[in-house]
């Protein structure tokens, strides 16, 4: 069956301690920014995962309620100390419950922008802020371009485009706009951009271990994914240096 954008989000939770693992963590920066910025402690983590962000958050003082989609992440997040209910963001019920904030990690692309912007906006006490960021990176373009080839022959049907001819940062700002866009419908103050900038060194099997837990790959069958892991280790060599680029877009209530 061809991978669709729902089997690729329904995915993730196939491992989630190989996740845990190897997802990297978000910029200490932005964490900060985010949690001195809002008007109290209280933060709703939508797409919560295994909890990643919002250990990060707590490690801050911030008190944590996740919301995940997938029962499997979820318990995950739970045994790791982060209080999460199983639901889709777009159907979860707040029951009267009010945050801070809204926070989420390289996950609001799987979330209706509008909707989740107007929830956020009921869930919000004044002045709190939604706060939605991605990590985006490019591949060197020999790891690409063996992965692309690898990817095709092991995976034909797969609906992903490697040859768009833009960076991934280009890609990804039309997530960005639609965001924002759904923000001020919403009602929010105007969204701001932020960006940090990063870098971070993988060894061919730390770089292996984090490719298996991307969408595209979560999906795949066993044999099918140690395929592609096979056909892309050649061009890793000894390990690569990886920049990439921590974006927020992010309004006040």
């Amino acid at each position: 069956m061809p991978i669709t954008p729902r089997s690729v989000a329904e995915s993730f939770g196939v491992d989630p301690v190989r996740y845990d693992r190897n997802r990297p963590p978000y910029p200490d920066d932005l964490i900060a920014r985010i949690a001195q910025g809002s008007p109290g402690p209280r933060l709703l983590n939508v797409g919560a995962g295994t909890g990643i962000e919002a250990r990060q958050f707590q490690a801050l003082g911030c008190t944590v309620l996740g919301v995940e989609p997938d029962a499997r992440m979820a318990e995950f997040a739970r045994t790791s100390g982060v209080e999460t209910e199983v639901s889709r963001f777009e159907d979860w019920k707040p029951c009267g419950r009010r945050f801070d904030g809204v926070v989420s990690g390289t996950a609001w692309h799987w979330v209706d922008a509008v909707a989740g912007a107007r929830k956020a906006a009921e869930v919000l006490e004044p002045g709190g802020r939604l706060a939605t960021f991605w990590h985006v990176f490019d591949l060197p373009k020999p790891i690409a371009q063996a992965f692309a080839t690898v990817y095709k022959r092991a995976v034909p049907d797969a609906p992903f485009d490697f040859d768009t001819g833009k960076t991934m940062l280009e890609l990804y700002q039309r997530q960005f706009d639609l965001t924002a866009d759904a923000m001020r419908q919403a009602g929010f103050d105007e969204p701001e951009q932020w960006r940090y900038d990063w870098e971070c060194h993988y060894t061919r099997d730390e770089w292996l271990e984090l490719l298996s837990t991307h969408g595209g790959m979560t999906a795949l069958s066993d044999d099918r994914r140690a395929e592609v892991l096979a056909g892309v280790a050649p061009a890793l060599g000894d390990g690569f240096t990886l920049p990439y680029v921590t974006v927020a877009v992010t309004a006040k209530r």
